[in-house]
């Protein structure tokens, strides 16, 4: 029998969905892109970086525009999105926030400027209640070249 997944992203620049859709159309997965107010963050790099740190700082994550889907009827839910800061994303922090009383598996994906950081640790961390898989990250501009990578991942954590 064939899992039901759910890949639930956040994207900033374009570079995560691409990652997305590729593990999408590696699994039989329904998509949901975690969304935030337009105005949320800047379209400058730097910019949104200094409100992500200021967001973490103040512990106010971002409000998610609509609504997150019921996690419970998937057996594995692929969680993605950039790192900032050597971590997850503030939407995806908030995202993980709000599924957290879903007894489900993660399976963390992310897309990084060159360094995941620590990336899955605190991906992890933030997951705490939740069983968590080993994840797949890649550079932004190796995300149209990934798709063997993301193969053999797959193959690796069991999910065909």
């Amino acid at each position: 029998m064939t899992a039901k997944n759910l890949i639930a992203f956040y994207s900033w620049s374009g570079n995560t969905e691409a990652l997305a859709t590729a593990i999408s159309h590696l699994t039989d997965s329904d998509v949901y892109e975690i969304k935030v107010p337009a105005d949320t963050f800047s379209d400058d790099m730097y910019a949104t970086s200094d409100i992500a740190k200021q967001q973490l700082a103040n512990n106010q994550l971002p409000s998610l525009s609509g609504q997150v889907p019921d996690v419970s009827q998937y057996e594995h839910v692929f969680v993605g999105g950039p790192t900032w800061s050597g971590a997850p994303s503030t939407p995806v922090l908030r995202f993980l926030n709000a599924i957290k009383d879903s007894p489900v598996t993660l399976i963390p994906f992310y897309t990084h400027a060159g360094t995941a950081g620590g990336y899955e640790q605190a991906f992890a961390k933030a997951a705490a209640q939740s069983h968590v898989l080993k994840g797949f990250g890649t550079s932004g501009y190796g995300v149209g070249h990934a798709e063997s990578q993301v193969k053999a991942w797959l193959n690796q954590i069991g999910i065909d």
